[in-house]
């Protein structure tokens, strides 16, 4: 139960007007789906004490439900919308482009499309790269491709004046914004120079971080892909340490700052034997270090897995000041670390062990949406083009207690969603692995 003030209030660039080309129903009980009310809330916070009295509902702490309203704010044949995808390849891409489009043409009349390539660059005239143009045929299909369509880049997102003269110069109303915090934070400033200028352009984020930590996203699209694909390399390494002499099946996956997909891989497949993840430290030496620990686990079993997350253990290897495109601190490679030390360590014993390092993290990044992320995708796709189409801007569409909602971009990325290692979860890892609750001396 959180005492966190928050504000879910979300912009708008004015009244919507316009009676929405979408015929939906403002009864209920007539078999026919509803418009969605502007006095409708969802309760963020959703939990309470038996031994208090519930506290008191703030409206601005209340979220707006996604999906499609009575009067909008934009004339959908009138509206030239863009779409750029920002920062590395997930699973589920094409699926939020090809949802976005098909709403914006099939239910608001809108025919003017425009694809920006290999993301925020693709606005800034010095590297002139040519745009796409959307229809409905050229995304038919693409939901059954990894990657996007559109291509990917890192970093510009800074450059917040040349991006908002490009939109201007474009005649750009509806900016969609699909990526991570980096994305979402440039599509926020974005929004303020809009603003400083006057301009009625809306700007509407779908978060994409296959590593799920944006704030106020329960779960990011791609990510469920992204455990279903580190599930087999897991099922891999597996093999290979059971069937060896002392075997190790050492295996890294995403996870910068937090350690989702690795928890609910170890959860998913439950042959993992020690899970490593950024928000819960661990020595690698003494009694109760990860080595002392795994040789014990190799001594009754005669195998082990290993399953660590790309930001764990930072704190033993050299720090790094250099920062990727984004603004993102390089990390070591943990895996290759651990592969040495591993080796090191029963090396110097005399102990024979058979250690395989497997890395699918561009396996997983590149692969297409599972069935449940594309049915995910096309509602964040379509949810966006609601909250555009009727003049919400500076927010994004999430997933908060199972309803489609708009977070203000501003609170997505006030901080990183992390695993609690108090939390259930945690516990049902710890469970899951049998490994120590913590491994420090």
């Amino acid at each position: 139960m959180s005492n966190t003030k928050h504000d879910f209030r979300i912009e708008t660039l004015g009244t919507p007007s316009i009676p929405s080309p979408i015929k939906l129903s403002e009864r209920l009980d007539d078999y026919i789906a509803n418009y969605v009310s502007e006095d409708h809330r969802i309760i963020y916070d959703i939990e309470t004490s038996a031994a208090k009295r519930p506290k008191a509902l703030d409206p601005k702490e209340l979220l707006e439900p996604a999906g499609p309203r009575k009067q909008v704010y934009f004339d959908g044949p009138k509206v030239k919308a863009a779409i750029v995808t920002c920062g590395g390849l997930c699973p589920g891409l094409n699926d939020v482009i090809r949802s976005i489009v098909m709403s914006l043409w099939y239910h608001y009349g809108v025919r003017r499309i425009t694809g920006i390539r290999y993301g925020y660059r693709g606005f800034i005239p010095e590297f002139r790269i040519p745009d796409m143009e959307l229809t409905p045929e050229t995304v038919a299909e693409i939901h059954q491709k990894g990657g996007t369509i559109l291509g990917s880049s890192r970093g510009h997102g800074e450059r917040t004046e040349e991006l908002v003269d490009s939109l201007e110069r474009m005649n750009i109303n509806l900016l969609f914004a699909v990526g991570g915090d980096g994305t979402q934070r440039g599509a926020y400033n974005i929004t303020k120079e809009l603003r400083r200028r006057g301009l009625k352009i809306g700007v509407v984020g779908i978060p994409k971080t296959i590593d799920n930590d944006l704030s106020f996203i329960e779960k990011s699209f791609g990510f469920e892909t992204a455990v279903s694909v580190a599930v087999n390399a897991v099922a891999g390494a597996h093999v290979e340490a059971h069937d060896a002499i002392n075997g190790i099946g050492l295996v890294k996956v995403m996870g910068r700052e937090s350690g989702f997909i690795a928890a609910h891989t170890a959860l998913a497949i439950n042959d993992v034997n020690f899970v490593l993840i950024p928000e819960v430290p661990f020595d690698l030496d003494g009694d109760n270090g990860l080595l002392a620990h795994l040789e014990r686990r190799l001594e009754r079993r005669g195998h082990a897995v290993i399953l660590v997350a790309e930001g764990a253990g930072a704190s033993l290897m050299p720090t790094s000041e250099t920062t990727d495109s984004s603004g993102n601190r390089k990390f070591g490679d943990i895996g290759l670390y651990l592969q040495r030390r591993l080796n090191e360590h029963f090396g110097q014993k005399g102990i024979e062990t058979n250690l395989k390092y497997i890395d699918p993290s561009y396996l997983i990044r590149s692969a297409p949406a599972n069935p449940n992320d594309s049915l995910y995708c096309a509602r964040l796709g379509g949810n966006a083009v609601h909250a555009a189409m009727c003049g919400k801007t500076g927010m994004l569409v999430s997933q908060v207690n199972g309803h489609f909602v708009h977070v203000p971009i501003a609170m997505a990325v006030a901080q990183r969603n992390r695993i609690n290692p108090e939390s259930a979860l945690w516990r049902d890892v710890i469970d899951a692995t049998g490994q120590p609750s913590l491994m420090k001396n």
